[in-house]
């Protein structure tokens, strides 16, 4: 993991999922909604992180989110 999470980041839990009736699979971050996988793709996800530890599944959801963040959000505070 060394090079990809410099900043140690996804030791906390940044990211969560759950999961529908309908495998619908919804991946929050930070509590947000950033996508929503159906179909393939959430069978795909779950395949992924199946018997993996939290960090490698923390990362999982970080490259399906892609880069959702452009550094203009506010922090409603």
């Amino acid at each position: 993991m060394g090079n990809i999470d410099k900043r140690n980041r996804l030791s906390e839990e940044v990211f969560t999922y759950k999961i529908t009736k309908d495998n619908k699979i919804f991946i929050y971050w930070m509590g947000k909604q950033v996508t929503i996988l159906t179909g393939k793709a959430s069978g795909k996800f779950l395949k992924a992180i199946e018997g993996k530890n939290h960090l490698d599944t923390q990362l999982v959801m970080a490259k399906l989110t892609g880069n959702f963040k452009r550094g203009n959000e506010k922090d409603g505070k």
